[in-house]
């Protein structure tokens, strides 16, 4: 091959690859958001769950912020949506996700649809999920956005998460994203023997509460201090 065809031929292939570079980080494409997310805010502590590490990096968090805030949604922060809650930290999401120890075989209870996007990763790993969110507005529109986004295994209603979903019951695990002053009964009554609960306990700042439920007892382990809203109870 002469020189001057060879010149020709890296010229061509370098434009290849800048263009392949260009259209990998064009402008609503966060792909490269969340692998930097993944390797910053979660490989780099204590996230190690390849299952959950995986799970993070497929959803779009940026669908379950309001849109005046997509361009923050991979920072190492919760974000503000609607009716005065948040969407959590991711980096709170995959610890909460690993701590209960999902499989593919798992049902799992969420109190606290919230934003939507915690039952989205939690549907990525497990065989259903089934959310609970108490302000009207949010459970209409988690519902439809996770409606839209094709998941097909979230069963999501409004209620009061201090009940749970007793007709659904029992559950292999439970994720709480509000804060209860304690654990709500009707939730360990609902969890399975063998099951995993991740739940923060207390008003104002609250701890991060695992709960581990046997045929005979319910063993409570405290993690770390955590920041969520309030957990409501229907009057």
């Amino acid at each position: 091959m002469r020189p001057g065809w060879l010149i020709v031929l890296l010229a061509a292939a370098m434009a290849c690859i800048d263009t392949a570079s260009q259209q990998s980080q064009r402008p609503g494409d966060n792909t490269a958001a969340r692998a930097h997310m993944v390797d910053t805010q979660l490989r780099a502590r204590d996230i190690r769950n390849p299952a959950v590490l995986e799970a993070m990096r497929r959803v779009p968090r940026h669908e379950f912020v309001p849109d005046h805030l997509r361009d923050r949604a991979y920072e190492d922060g919760p974000l503000p949506i609607a009716a005065g809650q948040t969407i959590s930290q991711p980096y709170i999401v995959a610890y909460m996700t690993q701590a209960i120890e999902p499989v593919k075989t798992d049902r799992v209870l969420e109190i606290g649809t919230g934003s939507g996007y915690q039952a989205a990763v939690l549907a990525e790993l497990v065989n259903e999920v089934y959310t609970i969110e108490i302000v009207p507005t949010l459970a209409a529109s988690s519902g439809a956005l996770l409606k839209k986004l094709g998941y097909t295994n979230i069963h999501a209603r409004e209620g009061d998460g201090y009940a749970g979903w007793p007709d659904a019951a029992p559950f292999d695990k439970i994720v709480v994203t509000a804060a209860p002053e304690s654990i709500p009964q009707a939730l360990v009554d609902q969890l399975k023997a063998g099951g995993i609960m991740a739940v923060p306990v207390g008003r104002g700042f609250q701890m991060m509460t695992i709960v581990r439920k046997s045929a005979t007892d319910t063993v409570t382990q405290k993690t770390m201090e955590v920041l969520f809203v309030p957990m409501i109870k229907k009057d």
